[in-house]
């Protein structure tokens, strides 16, 4: 209820009309900047109202609840959603929209933050089911929750982050959100042979008696089987020989026998390619 107006120079109001700053006494919390304010005639209504619009938010998140950030990291790799989802509670607004503007501006085209909720006050049982229905973790700044929120939280397997350092607040989230990208495929050229023939063996099939032209090639690295220029194969040599050992590797000019794991179609005059790959990590700039 509306206890009081007042305007800039602290003088009390009766009534405020558009466009004009006035602070308002009486509500029972802080509400969020920019949160439109609906003026009804009984307390009866406004909670209608408020009960409306917690309904029309747990509706607007879909899917599976995931309310730790292992979870939300898990279930995104899944590729069920690009966004990690999150609860903010704060001591103070300031605080409150330094962390929700600072943690939104983390991410990039492929994965982002996505604050369902920021408030001030400490954490209650509104807000650990409100985080169960969105599958969102909550961060707590310089709050605490209730006894009654800590045991529902439990029960329901929210995670609560406890912080007083907002930078604290963003290693922890931006290392969520590099976790949740997609690693970098990166493939290094390491040489070429080619097949002068094709022998097969009892219980290998058709190994190719190659000679390496360049650089060298390794067992368990990545090959492409080329024929007239044209990748006809890809996959993995399995088999690297010289004469009757198993060896590790073959360089520029040496001969050696080589077998592909689950392919046999080989020719003289093919084009073995050998490389290797590694999946990097991605970062956030």
């Amino acid at each position: 209820k509306v206890k009081a107006l007042t305007d800039e120079r602290n003088a009390r109001l009766k009534s405020a009309g558009p466009s004009q700053p006035v602070e308002i006494l009486g509500l029972d919390g802080a509400p969020a900047p920019g949160e439109p304010f609906a003026v009804v005639g009984s307390e009866g209504k406004a909670r209608e109202i408020t009960e409306y619009r917690v309904r029309e938010r747990k509706r607007g998140a879909t899917g599976s609840a995931a309310t730790s950030m292992e979870q939300m990291m898990a279930r995104l790799k899944g590729k069920e959603s690009e966004e990690l989802n999150l609860l903010i509670k704060g001591d103070v607004q300031g605080s409150v929209e330094a962390i929700r503007s600072s943690v939104e501006a983390l991410g990039n085209e492929d994965v982002k933050a996505n604050v369902i909720s920021g408030a001030v006050g400490g954490i209650n049982e509104s807000d650990i089911q409100l985080a169960k229905s969105v599958g969102a973790p909550i961060i707590a700044f310089n709050v605490r929750a209730n006894r009654q929120a800590k045991a529902l939280a439990e029960q329901e397997g929210v995670e609560i982050r406890y912080y007083s350092i907002i930078y604290e607040v963003l290693d922890d989230v931006k290392g969520v959100l590099e976790g949740m990208l997609a690693p970098e495929r990166k493939e290094t050229f390491i040489g070429y042979a080619e097949i002068l023939e094709v022998f097969h063996i009892h219980k290998l099939g058709n190994i190719a008696g190659c000679k390496v032209t360049e650089g060298k090639v390794q067992r368990g690295s990545g090959v492409r089987l080329l024929r007239d220029d044209v990748v006809i194969h890809e996959g993995e040599l399995s088999t690297l020989k010289r004469f009757k050992d198993e060896v590790k590797s073959v360089t520029a000019g040496m001969e050696c026998g080589m077998g592909f794991e689950g392919y046999h179609d080989l020719k003289k005059g093919d084009m073995i390619e050998c490389f290797t790959v590694e999946m990097l990590t991605r970062k956030l700039d």
